[in-house]
C-alpha cells in the first residue's frame, strides 16, 4: 500500500503522521501544481489532498489509484463522476472544526464590536498614560445582549454559533438558502427579514447554486448601518466589490472575513484598499485551524485509510 500526500503543508508541520506509517509506505509533497500531480500520484493506491484537483487530468495515470481522502469536509476539488466510472472510492471529514470556527466567529465579532484595535492602539502609543481618569471611551460600544443574530447556514456550526450567542443575551435568527424545513428550536425567517432586522449577521453556508453571490449590494443595502458582517463560510458566498463599496460608503459598520473569493488573497482585491481594521478584519482562512481540529482531522483521515484497508 501507497499513501501519497499531495499538499501535506495544508496540514501543518506540527500535526504527527506517523500512524500512516503503520499501513504502508507514505511519501509526502509539501505542495502540488496540477501537473505535478499524474507523475506523484502515477503508482499510489491512496492518495490524500486538501485543495488539490482530483480527476482525469491528474490521476488518470494513476491505475493502481483506490481511495481519494480529502483533508476537509468541502469536495469540490473532486470529479466524482470521474472517480465513480473509475471504481475509486473518495472520503471526506466532517465535524473536526466546529468548535474551533464558532470561536474564531466570536473572536472576529468581538474585535470588531468593542473596538478593540481601537483600545489597543490608544494604550500603547500612550494616550492612556495622559488620561486624568482611571478611564476611557472614546469609541462607544455595545453588548451583544438584547441584539438581533442572523445565521446563514444553520449547519452544525451555524447551530453552535446560535447556542453560544443565545447564552450571551441574543436573540437569533436563521436563514436556510436551500429552503430546508426549519429545525426545531430555531427561528427560521426568509433572507430579506433576516438582512433587515439583525445586528449581526454571519455566514455559514456551503457554496452552492443557491449561496453564490448572495450578499450582494442589494444585499448590504437592506441592512442596517450598525450592522457587523461576518463570513466564516465560503468566500464567493460575498461579492466583494459590493462589500467593498458598502464599508466605505457607511452602509455598514464593519465586517470580518475568514474567506475570500481568491485563496490567497490577490493584490487587486478590492478589499486591500480598507485599511481601517476598525470597519474590515480579514484572517487568513484559519477559523478551521487550531491545534486540536487538525489533529482531528488526521485521525478522521487515518480511521478512513485504515477502515479501507482492513476491508480489502
Amino acid at each position: 500500500m501507497k499513501i501519497v500526500f499531495l499538499d501535506r503543508k495544508t496540514i501543518g508541520e506540527d500535526i504527527d503522521l506517523t500512524g500512516f506509517e503503520a499501513l504502508g509506505e507514505v511519501v509526502t509533497y509539501e505542495m502540488s501544481q496540477p501537473e505535478e500531480v499524474p507523475e506523484r500520484a502515477k503508482d499510489a493506491d491512496v492518495i490524500i489532498v486538501n485543495k488539490v484537483p482530483v480527476n482525469e487530468q491528474t490521476v488518470g495515470t494513476a491505475q493502481n489509484l483506490k481511495l481519494v481522502c480529502v483533508a476537509a469536509t468541502g469536495t469540490n476539488n473532486l470529479d466524482k463522476n470521474y472517480l465513480d466510472k473509475r471504481g475509486i472510492e473518495w472520503r471526506n471529514a466532517a465535524g473536526y472544526s466546529t468548535t474551533i470556527v464558532a470561536q474564531h466567529t466570536f473572536a472576529m465579532l468581538f474585535y470588531l464590536l468593542e473596538k478593540l484595535r481601537y483600545y489597543d492602539d490608544y494604550v500603547k502609543n500612550g494616550s492612556y498614560q495622559k488620561n486624568d481618569v482611571f478611564t476611557w471611551f472614546g469609541e462607544p460600544f455595545t453588548e451583544l445582549a438584547g441584539k438581533t443574530w442572523g445565521i446563514i447556514g444553520l449547519g452544525a456550526i451555524g447551530r453552535k454559533v446560535a447556542d453560544i450567542a443565545k447564552a450571551f443575551g441574543a436573540h437569533v435568527i436563521y436563514y436556510s438558502a436551500s429552503g430546508r424545513p426549519s429545525q426545531e428550536g430555531y427561528e427560521q425567517v426568509d433572507l430579506d427579514t433576516l438582512l433587515r432586522t439583525s445586528d449581526v449577521i454571519s455566514v455559514h453556508a456551503p457554496l452552492n447554486e443557491y449561496t453564490g453571490n448572495l450578499m450582494d449590494k442589494a444585499a448590504f443595502v437592506k441592512m442596517k448601518k450598525d450592522a457587523i458582517f461576518l463570513n466564516l463560510g465560503r468566500g464567493p458566498i460575498v461579492v466583494e466589490e459590493d462589500l467593498a463599496e458598502a464599508l466605505k460608503q457607511g452602509t455598514i459598520a464593519a465586517a470580518g472575513l475568514d474567506v475570500l473569493r481568491t485563496e490567497p488573497i490577490q493584490p487587486d482585491n478590492p478589499l486591500l484598499a480598507i485599511k481601517d481594521s476598525h470597519k474590515l478584519l480579514i484572517t487568513p482562512h484559519i477559523a478551521w485551524a487550531s491545534t486540536e481540529a487538525r489533529t482531528r482531522l488526521m485521525q478522521i483521515v487515518l480511521d478512513h485509510v485504515r477502515n479501507f484497508v482492513a476491508e480489502r
